[in-house]
């Protein structure tokens, strides 16, 4: 790392001072999505889905992250991070922060949401509230639908405390026997094959007179009120809501596994509730006595322990977002077919291949093709790219990887087809995308059956660059088609994070694949790519070279200009690097959706530095990278982050733009994101984040709505008119 002379004296620029905490940068990424549940800018929907997404977040955090700090002071680990802080002091952090993060949460659920969520007909009322017809219609519910699911355990001297499922809903139930008037405890666990809100029919949703759009209660409290069913003879002294969080990582030992698959599923297995719980939510009428017994059998502490004021597990509320109410909604919005691709849709359906004029490949072949969702559709372009591949009899072989798809997938319906068609056809299906595991076993052995390639990844790395190789013959010749991605091969999630890749038949990039592919499924050992910037082989020396070579220009006498788009920023060498060059003058304009660990804004340190994040109804997850080069502007896509697991434990690739047009596309996409006064914040030299508001015109702009515009606008090749 750098050691960098400045007004005669030497800065380390290693010192834990100019860094941020991973853990906390990332606690302020889950402050900005509370953000959104607050604004009332928001349509009262989107506010519940954020609300929904901050409990989602919360859940993994405390799964991952949290429970490898509790891991680590188990193994007395000493040695502190990048930032200075022990591990024992960032858990003092997370809880001193996260408490008051959670209580703001659930207060504005209770005290504002639902009730406005009420004056728009949408109730969720609690059981007590509920009249006696509704109630009887409930009753019956939990007699024929719900009763018959549940399974109450005792906890005494003959029956254990029982065993728990992660992320479970439970009621711990106290009750007396009448005759000896002894208490006794068990457990009730909420069963989660169930819908968490029980829907009222029309004629019980009434109120004031008036119909309501839905009328639901939580299921716990049905089967709360209804606990004399399952406890027959006994009085119900009280019972109380609570919910645990489990260690869910994964631990492999990948070198002593002759078989990952075998090993992955025996993992899956036991994360349920083989894992140490790391996080009791409760509710604050717990008496003490029922709260000690829960943290002496769970070997737990009081930092442990978050109490919540009101509705457990708020992540459910997600299921709202059914509702048919639009006006309670951000405006819909479908995905355009890209102008190039638009005459392969007839009709929604994949044009004739009958003539070259109607094959994706022709229009590769005029020239690289640029592709960005959510504003342009997946489906008729990247989805379109490897079904005509699976048809087209001129193929030979498609190969690609698979990180995370959806269960209906085209994808892999259309790799099924190839295979039995007698292509060749290998995917790389990476088991250890985490808490797809499951899935990606599934859709692995559904590909191996039909005949399809399957390789499972590279022991001791992840397999998450997005990459498609289609080789085609064409006459006497042999033409390779690639799309290289920063996104998932993922139809829903197409439609919910923004993404970009490039469909070329450049050569130089179709046997760089070659070669990467071989990487993946054979014992290659390439040290070298002609253009692309892969990890672990060379993308951190590539990219820390970019960044000396700004440097460079400024020492010349000449301006340097770094724009960098990803989701996180954490690795310390590449931090000390982009600190480096801020001192030689370089301009950096960061856009950082997520983790930031560098600190902006530093005299003599960081202050040619800027840092932005914004959230908004896409998820920010492309990656791009812009580096002016002396007015010869480079301009990168691929799939890595700046964290050291991407450039050092992750097979991942990076692409150069090479069409003007393209470069120019993707600079007007950075300039609009950077330009963003309604969604984005700014990072602060302290690590707090401070979100930006309209100047004195009052304009807002959106980039994310900027870009749909544009998009709409589309009537030529081009992506959309400079600015």
């Amino acid at each position: 790392m750098s050691k960098v002379k400045k007004a005669s004296q030497t800065i380390n620029l290693n010192n834990s001072q100019y860094y941020l905490n991973r853990e906390l940068s990332w606690l302020e990424f889950n402050r900005r999505v509370l953000h959104e549940a607050l604004d009332i800018r928001n349509p009262l929907l989107e506010r519940l889905k954020f609300t929904a997404i901050f409990s989602s977040n919360l859940d993994e955090f405390f799964m991952v992250r949290v429970a490898l700090l509790k891991e680590q002071i188990q193994a007395q680990v000493s040695q502190p991070t990048i930032d200075g802080l022990t591990v024992k002091e960032q858990l003092e952090a997370i809880y001193q922060r996260l408490h008051p993060m959670v209580i703001e949460q659930h207060h504005n659920f209770e005290q504002v949401l639902r009730p406005e969520m009420a004056a728009h007909g949408i109730q969720l009322l609690n059981y007590i509230d509920t009249s006696q017809e509704q109630r009887s219609y409930l009753k019956e519910i939990f007699q024929k639908k719900i009763f018959p699911v549940l399974t109450p355990l005792a906890v005494d001297p003959s029956h254990p405390f029982p065993l728990m499922a992660n992320l479970s809903l439970n009621l711990a139930v106290v009750v007396k026997a009448p005759n000896t008037g002894e208490e006794k405890f068990a457990r009730v666990k909420v069963p989660n094959i169930l819908p968490r809100f029980i829907c009222l029919p029309q004629e019980l949703q009434l109120k004031n007179g008036k119909s309501q759009y839905w009328t639901g209660v939580a299921i716990e409290q049905i089967i709360a009120h209804n606990l004399e069913f399952l406890f027959p003879g006994m009085i119900i002294k009280e019972y109380h809501l609570f919910r645990i969080t489990r260690d869910a990582d994964l631990e492999l030992a990948e070198e002593e596994s002759d078989d990952l698959l075998l090993a992955i599923q025996q993992e899956l297995r036991k994360r349920h509730i083989d894992g140490s719980i790391v996080r009791l939510e409760i509710q604050p009428s717990m008496p003490q006595a029922v709260r000690q017994m829960l943290t002496a059998e769970m070997e737990l502490s009081e930092s442990d322990i978050y109490e919540i004021n009101g509705l457990l597990n708020l992540k459910d509320l997600m299921s709202l977002m059914k509702l048919p109410l639009p006006h309670l909604k951000d405006p819909n919005w479908k995905p355009i077919i890209p102008p190039r691709l638009r005459h392969l849709h007839q009709k929604n359906k994949i044009a004739n291949l009958d003539g070259q004029e109607s094959s994706i490949f022709a229009v590769i072949q005029h020239k690289d093709l640029l592709v960005h969702h959510p504003y342009e559709s997946f489906s008729c372009s990247v989805e379109t790219f490897i079904t005509q591949a699976a048809r087209d009899p001129h193929v030979l072989a498609i190969k690609m990887t698979l990180y995370r798809t959806s269960g209906d997938s085209d994808i892999i319906n259309s790799l099924i087809t190839a295979a039995e068609s007698g292509k060749q056809v290998a995917v790389i299906v990476e088991l250890k995308a985490r808490f797809d595991e499951e899935n990606n076993i599934t859709w692995a052995t559904q590909l191996e059956k039909s005949g399809v390639h399957v390789i499972y990844g590279l022991v001791g790395l992840k397999t998450h660059t997005k990459i498609v190789l289609v080789v085609r013959q064409e006459g006497e010749e042999i033409r390779r088609y690639m799309h290289i991605g920063t996104g998932n091969y993922n139809a829903k999630t197409a439609n919910l994070y923004t993404d970009v890749g490039l469909l070329s038949c450049r050569e130089d990039l179709g046997a760089d694949l070659t070669d990467l592919f071989n990487y993946l499924t054979g014992y290659s050992c390439q040290e070298s790519y002609r253009k692309l910037l892969v990890s672990p082989v060379n993308m951190r020396d590539r990219i820390i070279a970019l960044i000396h070579r700004e440097i460079e220009h400024c020492k010349n006498g000449n301006k340097g200009h770094i724009i960098a788009k990803m989701n996180s920023l954490v690795d310390a060498e590449i931090i000390a690097t982009l600190y480096a060059a801020s001192q030689a003058g370089v301009k950096i304009d960061l856009i950082i959706r997520g983790i930031c660990c560098l600190r902006p804004g530093i005299p003599e340190v960081s202050e040619n530095i800027r840092v932005i994040s914004i959230i908004g109804r896409f998820l920010e997850h492309s990656r791009i990278f812009y580096f002016a080069n002396n007015e010869e502007n480079e301009v990168y896509i691929g799939s890595a982050d700046w964290m050291p697991r991407n450039l050092d434990r992750r097979v991942e690739a990076v692409t150069p733009v090479e069409d003007v047009e393209i470069i120019q596309t993707l600079q007007n996409i950075l300039a609009i994101m950077w330009a963003d006064n309604r969604q984005a914040w700014e990072l602060q030299s302290d690590g707090s984040y401070i979100q930006r508001r309209p100047e004195q015109d009052g304009v807002e702009r959106s980039s994310q709505n900027i870009l749909m515009e544009k998009t709409q606008q589309l009537s030529s090749n081009k992506f959309f008119t400079a600015l």
